[in-house]
């Protein structure tokens, strides 16, 4: 008629052991299926449904890894016909593919492509030299470069066609060959009279007189200047005045024009040899606008000493005659 104490532990008794067997059972489903788990960091965070062993857990609504080579999502029987709603995609090694596909390389050919650098013509740049060349020989001549210089609107005496001589590593004056024209314009990357133009410009204003270029410019100077079909290898004074006025255009030193005039007025210095003209930059740069700190007793060409000792003298001439008209 009624429920003893023991009906009602035989009862819960049997409860429990049924819930132990279906756990049981889906313990022994996951274990069938072998389903090892990863950590997959590009999955959200979720709570998993049951735990076997630190090798087995399954996350509701995501897929789970097994290995390298196991791929097992919810939904689909596992092998063996336990059902565990999961699906299961087997990956040999050679299939295996990263979560992205690697971007192919850009080959170097193609990362130039977007570079803003025009393209420079050979053919375009014989053409412009054919405009100006000499009739009879494959150069250009003074009467070509005159027509050039008023192409590019400059006189045959400015600076920027010294710099152009120098860009085309022209080997005397007044004569342009087709192998110095159209190398020089390759290097300048430039084919065109605008492009020259722009150049020279652009050169001009990067020049400064303790720059590495306009050394390089301003010993070019001297052997331009040089007769070398007569084998010249001294510049003629004359010759030697007009290049230092040139190549000093844009950064005079201050004791240029009275270094200039002490060699106009000296008949007897015919010449400039070459060392002579190479000192004169270091001359420049070590000397005071007074010459006071010239040591004659460094190693400079005999020519300095007697322009300096000359300056010297116009000076103490110059106090004398001040002095008498002070006491007068």
């Amino acid at each position: 008629m009624g429920h003893c104490l023991s009906c009602f532990k035989n009862q819960a008794n049997a409860e429990i052991t049924s819930t132990l067997r279906k756990k049981d059972e889906m313990t022994e489903i996951v274990t069938t299926c072998q389903v090892p788990a990863v950590m997959v960091s590009d999955y959200p965070q979720e709570e998993p449904l049951l735990h076997n062993n630190e090798n087995s857990i399954v996350y509701k609504n995501s897929a789970v890894l097994q290995n390298a080579n196991t791929l097992t999502t919810i939904g689909e029987p596992c092998p063996g016909g336990e059902v565990l709603n999961s699906q299961k995609i087997q990956l040999t090694e050679k299939q295996q593919k990263p979560f992205y596909q690697k971007l192919p390389s850009i080959p170097r050919t193609m990362s130039s492509l977007g570079s803003s650098e025009p393209r420079i013509s050979e053919l375009k740049i014989n053409q412009l030299f054919d405009q100006y060349k000499d009739s009879l020989e494959d150069s250009i001549l003074a009467e070509g470069i005159e027509n050039l210089c008023n192409d590019l609107q400059l006189s045959p005496d400015d600076f920027k066609v010294l710099i152009l001589a120098w860009k085309l590593s022209a080997s005397q004056m007044c004569r342009f060959t087709r192998l110095e024209f159209v190398q020089g314009l390759k290097n300048m990357k430039t084919d065109s009279i605008k492009g020259i133009q722009h150049k020279l410009n652009e050169i001009t204003n990067e020049l400064s007189r303790e720059s590495e270029n306009f050394k390089d410019l301003y010993r070019f100077t001297f052997k331009f200047g040089l007769d070398v079909s007569s084998g010249q290898r001294i510049l003629p004074t004359d010759i030697a005045v007009l290049l230092w006025r040139l190549v000093f255009t844009n950064n005079e030193p201050h004791v240029l024009e009275r270094w200039l005039g002490y060699l106009e007025n000296n008949a007897q210095i015919r010449g400039i040899p070459k060392d002579t003209w190479y000192m004169f930059l270091n001359f420049c740069e070590f000397v005071g606008d007074d010459l006071s700190t010239y040591d004659d007793t460094e190693a400079w060409p005999s020519l300095f000493d007697d322009f300096v000792e000359y300056e010297n003298d116009q000076m103490n001439q110059n106090i004398t005659k001040n002095d008498i008209k002070i006491q007068d």
